[in-house]
């Protein structure tokens, strides 16, 4: 009796856990489409978390693996160079802000979690000498940039991470004037900027690297999800002169299927300017979704760039979670109506992400080659689904000259 409960504790796996929100078994996929085991078929516009640049299946992601396949060649031969490797780098550089490319060194870490975040940290602080690594959240959006690196050399850090655009935290972007004031003060004081694109890399934002938005060029780049064009790679990149000597993370873990996938992403991303579709059709998506928030009551701020868009949902009175709540009654409530309209987007055919502190943002993540047909299908789901959402907590609803109030 006593080992039952831990045999059922060892069976349980994250995944498990994530096909109770989303009880789909995709058998088959292509572009923005996954077709389910019963035979239903849904739009994803969660894409992988953002790794899937070029949606499921992509006919050049597929065709570069297949070369690569039967070219014969190694699949993985970490710490030598190949031609595929060579490949990679050549288009990530073709990619790069010019004052990043022109004076840039690539180095290859491991592409799990936190891994390619903490190879930067690594590099800098070989480079620099010192310990402290400031990471800068929303919060530090309206303060002033000089705290983060103090003048006295003593306290300065080794170096400021900094993420565009707060994906998991609920898409939240830092604002153009405070990254280029960021940007002028680091350098200034000769702390390395670390830019941290994992979430918002290859044209998510409407441009190629989310840091162009605001002109900045970063000391270091972090790359990963969709660089690897659905497999699994990540990447440091980083100015010539930040280069500390010794094998550091220079030890190559780069899957050879992952780069030659990455470079014909990289490739298709830029040759058919993916990154302006992306900012032209997020722009109209942004438009409509914020009619959203006149319509329904339980929907708040609407913000994006390009297509990483996120939708706020709160309690069905109207009230607003509140920022460092945690588990908090309006907080709950708001996450409990992310969560039914999540599962009343799947009924409709429609994958969303949540994210946020309180779980309480529909995040969509698109591929970038989806249509504006494809897009007009996704926001009416979307808008069907909240309207559902919002109908059957009709009896909680303030009246509707109260949403001035809020």
């Amino acid at each position: 009796m006593g080992s039952a409960p831990k045999r059922q504790s060892a069976r349980e796996s994250a995944a498990r856990t994530y096909a109770h929100a989303l009880p789909v078994v995709p058998v088959r996929a292509r572009g923005l489409t996954i077709e389910g085991a019963d035979g239903r078929r849904y739009l994803d516009c969660g894409s992988g978390a953002g790794t899937l640049a070029l949606g499921h299946n992509h006919p050049v992601v597929l065709e570069a693996i297949r070369r690569v396949l039967d070219s014969g060649a190694p699949l993985q031969a970490m710490g030598l160079a190949t031609p595929v490797e060579d490949a990679f780098v050549t288009e990530l550089l073709r990619t790069l802000p010019a004052g990043l490319a022109d004076h840039a060194r690539v180095r290859f870490c491991g592409p799990a979690g936190t891994e390619p975040v903490a190879a930067a940290a690594a590099l800098v602080r070989a480079v620099t000498g010192r310990t402290r690594i400031v990471t800068l959240t929303e919060s530090d959006h309206g303060s002033s940039t000089g705290t983060c690196c103090a003048a006295g050399p003593a306290r300065r850090p080794a170096g400021v991470i900094l993420e565009p655009v707060r994906s998991d935290a609920g898409v939240l972007a830092a604002p153009d004037a405070w990254m280029r004031e960021l940007r002028r003060v680091t350098a200034e004081r000769s702390v390395p900027l670390i830019a941290d694109e994992t979430e918002t890399g290859v044209g998510r934002t409407g441009a190629l690297w989310a840091v162009e938005h605001a002109g900045v060029v970063p000391d270091v780049l972090v790359l990963s999800k969709a660089i690897g064009g659905s497999l699994p790679l990540a990447a440091v990149v980083h100015r010539d002169e930040l280069h500390p000597g010794g094998p550091g993370a220079d030890a190559f873990r780069g899957n050879q299927l992952a780069l030659a996938a990455g470079a014909a992403t990289l490739a298709h991303v830029r040759e058919h300017r993916l990154a302006a579709h992306a900012a032209a059709l997020g722009a109209r998506m942004l438009s409509r979704l914020r009619g959203l928030a006149e319509e329904f009551r339980c929907v708040g701020d609407v913000r994006g760039r390009g297509l990483l868009i996120g939708v706020e949902l709160m309690a069905p009175d109207g009230t607003r979670p509140t920022p460092g709540s945690g588990a908090g009654a309006a907080s709950v409530a708001a996450a409990e109506v992310a969560a039914a309209v999540r599962r009343a987007c799947l009924r409709r055919g429609l994958i969303v992400d949540l994210a946020g502190a309180s779980g309480n943002v529909v995040r969509l993540l698109p591929p970038l080659i989806i249509t504006e047909e494809q897009a007009s299908a996704v926001l009416d789901r979307l808008a069907d689904a909240v309207g559902a959402v919002e109908r059957s907590h009709g009896d909680h609803a303030p009246p509707r000259t109260a949403r001035a109030a809020r």
